[in-house]
């Protein structure tokens, strides 16, 4: 199994990535996991304490699980991958099966911030968009997706993902063994890196 680590900051285009390398490739042959399933759940919380949560920081996932997850799938075992709510801050009932295959994709903003996951990517990959842009898809899904206002949205970049992104997934771009600028408008960059999977699974 070849696993891929795809990271990038929020709004970075990381999923647009990930599903032109799939479209790309056999479809039994790509699984993929996402970091924002493995968000704790936090259900609990008064809604004031929810607003507060800061999802962009390394210690709001439950990196065991998801490092867990990957070693069960490369040992030829599938796994039940948690599903999670921005709206309730708390986990689904329901879970999405995934099953083994060839090319493992793991996706998220802070996937190479954790040592025991970055450990076990075999091919490293940052999506690296600007922050300009980024900021207008962060409001754009936070407006249309998390029930978050205009207002709130801009107070949530500032407070949180901002700095997270200086402190926490900036850095991690040295440890990319491929960079892809703008996301997924970069038709070449992806035609590269679904080239070197190709390659390494003995496709070309």
């Amino acid at each position: 199994m070849l696993v891929i680590g795809i990271a990038g900051g929020s709004g970075s285009g990381k999923t647009s990535v990930v599903k032109k390398i799939i479209e790309s490739l056999p479809q039994d042959k790509v699984s993929v996991l996402s970091q924002d399933a493995y968000y704790r759940d936090n259900g609990e919380l008064t809604q004031e304490q929810r607003e507060a949560i800061n999802f962009d920081h390394p210690r709001s996932i439950e990196w065991p699980l998801l490092v867990q997850h990957i070693n069960e799938l490369k040992a030829g075992r599938s796994i039940e991958m948690p599903t999670y709510s921005y709206v309730t801050c708390r986990r689904g009932k329901e879970t999405i099966p995934v099953s083994p295959a060839k090319v493992l994709i793991v996706e998220g903003i802070l996937i190479f911030t954790d040592p025991d996951l970055a450990d076990i990517l075999d091919l490293k990959v940052f999506v690296d968009t600007n922050a300009d842009e980024r900021l207008i898809r962060i409001i754009q899904r936070d407006v249309n997706e998390r029930g978050r206002g205009l207002d709130k949205s801009i107070v949530h970049y500032q407070k949180y993902v901002k700095p997270m992104h200086e402190s926490f997934i900036e850095p991690t771009k040295r440890l990319a063994d491929i960079i892809i600028p703008v996301g997924g408008q970069n038709e070449k960059g992806i035609d590269i890196l679904t080239s070197k999977i190709r390659q390494t699974l003995g496709e070309e």
